[in-house]
């Protein structure tokens, strides 16, 4: 049974990540927006409402290729809320994807399991 609102997918069109979780729910039948960070951005206030449900270390990329890229100084600042957030809306890839919203929680990352769960079971 899926839930009674569709899904927001946040990332970038070309991750691989995002990729899987949009056919992942076109396979399961369920509708979604997508919302390309990238282009469209993404707020301070959405960006710290997802680190208030899930923790900025959580979102907080650090395997990515924009994080590798960064210098050594701007990684050693990085050493509160306020400051990662700042950085993931300055360079939006550094937003582990995808964050999934729906009904009030976000899921992040690529699970088929935990989408399963929150996605098609409730």
């Amino acid at each position: 049974m899926l839930r009674n609102s569709s899904p927001i997918i946040y990332g970038i069109p070309n991750c691989d990540s995002v990729k899987k979780a949009m056919e992942w729910c076109k396979r399961n039948k369920i509708e979604y927006t997508f919302h390309n960070y990238k282009t469209e951005g993404i707020t301070a206030v959405k960006i710290k409402s997802w680190c208030k449900t899930a923790g900025w270390q959580l979102l907080l990329n650090k395997k990515s290729t924009t994080w590798k890229n960064i210098g050594q100084s701007l990684k050693k600042e990085v050493t509160t809320e306020g400051q990662a957030i700042k950085l993931m809306q300055e360079h939006t890839t550094l937003i582990k994807r995808p964050v999934i919203e729906i009904n009030g929680t976000i899921l992040i990352g690529y699970d088929e399991e935990v989408y399963t769960d929150q996605l098609l079971t409730r």
